[in-house]
């Protein structure tokens, strides 16, 4: 079948449309919520960072009223149950079923190594808690940014603070028997060690650990041992520690001390020093801020996991500003979170490095007990901490990732 055009009809139409476009309507992708999701853990032994996480991106959007960049937002939390093959399953369900614009989370390092890949293909951009090295080191993800901490981080600070200021020269460390575990006490010992000090053993309960004493046990003489539990884990093992009657002080990373557990630790964890890119005693307006909205729905400080999703939700509300709210162009948006740069946040400035992983201040706490309560107290700060510490990036990254055995011991 034949359609006849009217030349002049043809003409007035298309001049409609010249007009149209002088003048743009409104993107209907833009009109539309943007999708964030959250992959977090609300079962096991790390339920209690995973609870926080996901109360902590409540309170950012709560104070936004859920619009960002003039969008309204539509929140997804999804449980992985703490497994790399759940956090796999859900990856997929955000980005396929649900059709996110962002994924906050996972918590866990095995978790976020289970969905690199997937995240990468997909090109979704991920803004996570957990800690994996190589994520923003020799395996660079370029849908990745991480603006809490990677896993040793915290640690060189603290093992600086216990050789410089503290004065100790032997050291134990213990820690989960998985990579979180692993490239925390990997930094913990590179520092310790290129400090004068020495590791003495490294012992890797597995992370379901109930009854710590065969460990315990194994602890030699020291002058300090440095634990790097995550989730509730810190609290079962101060406690045993105490019951065990090991009297050597305790330091350690961002999760050993979190301001979470302040209420769920006794007095064996008075007097431990711990190091953390957050804490609740940073005297800033929107530090306060963030701490009474959070309280007003927790009964709870607001710890790490808490604070990392509240800035996970900052980082991505200065991107959309940057990208006028538009989030179809994955690549234009990867680049405008990168390009974040955040002076006011409830941990302090903050900037991203060219691998995505964040450049941020560190505080060295310990906790002490004042009017019955356990606190933590910052007693040194260390601003603007890279992920590579002191230490030249290239010959940083001609280094194997930290593991297991690596550094080895050298006694």
């Amino acid at each position: 079948m034949s359609i006849k055009l009217n030349r002049r009809k043809f003409l007035a139409g298309s001049a409609a449309v010249a007009s149209a476009a002088a003048f743009p309507m409104p993107s209907i992708a833009q009109s539309a919520p943007v999708k964030i999701g959250l992959l977090t853990v609300k079962t096991g032994p790390l339920a209690s960072g995973g609870l926080q996480m996901e109360q902590g991106i409540v309170t950012f959007l709560k104070q936004k009223n859920y619009t960002l960049a003039g969008r309204k937002v539509d929140f997804i939390s999804a449980d992985t149950g703490g497994n790399p093959a759940g956090a796999k399953t859900k990856a997929q369900e955000l980005v396929e079923l649900n059709k996110v614009d962002f994924i906050l989370g996972p918590l866990a390092a095995f978790e976020l190594l289970a969905i690199t890949d997937y995240i990468a293909q997909a090109k979704t951009p991920l803004l996570s808690l957990a800690a994996a090295e190589d994520m923003t080191q020799r395996k660079p993800n370029p849908y990745f940014l991480r603006a809490s901490a990677c896993s040793a981080q915290a640690m060189y600070p603290m093992a600086d603070y216990a050789t410089k200021v503290l004065g100790y020269k032997t050291a134990v460390t213990i820690s989960e028997d998985f990579a979180f575990g692993y490239e925390q006490q990997g930094g913990f010992q590179r520092v310790f060690e290129d400090n004068g000090g020495k590791v003495l053993a490294k012992l890797w309960p597995p992370l379901v650990t109930a009854d710590y004493t065969p460990y315990l046990a194994q602890i030699p003489q020291c002058d300090v041992v440095c634990q790097g539990f995550a989730g509730s884990n810190p609290v079962r093992f101060m406690k045993q520690y105490s019951d065990a009657g090991l009297k050597y002080p305790v330091c350690g990373g961002e999760t050993a001390g979190d301001d979470a557990l302040l209420k769920s630790f006794g007095d064996e964890a008075n007097g431990m020093y711990n190091s953390c890119p957050y804490t609740v005693d940073l005297d800033t307006p929107i530090n306060k801020r963030f701490i009474a909205d959070f309280q007003k729905m927790a009964d709870n400080l607001p710890g790490f996991y808490a604070a990392g999703l509240y800035v996970n939700g900052q980082v991505v509300d200065a991107a959309l500003e940057k990208t006028g709210g538009k989030t179809s162009d994955k690549t234009a948006m990867m680049a405008a979170l990168r390009s974040v740069s955040l002076t006011n946040t409830p941990r302090g400035p903050i900037k991203f490095d060219h691998f995505g992983n964040v450049i941020g201040t560190f505080y060295v706490r310990q906790i002490v007990k004042e009017n019955g309560k356990l606190n933590n107290r910052t007693v040194k700060t260390y601003p603007g901490v890279s992920q590579f510490w002191t230490y030249d990036e290239k010959w940083f990254l001609d280094q194997p990732v930290y593991s297991r055995d690596y550094p080895p011991l050298k006694s």
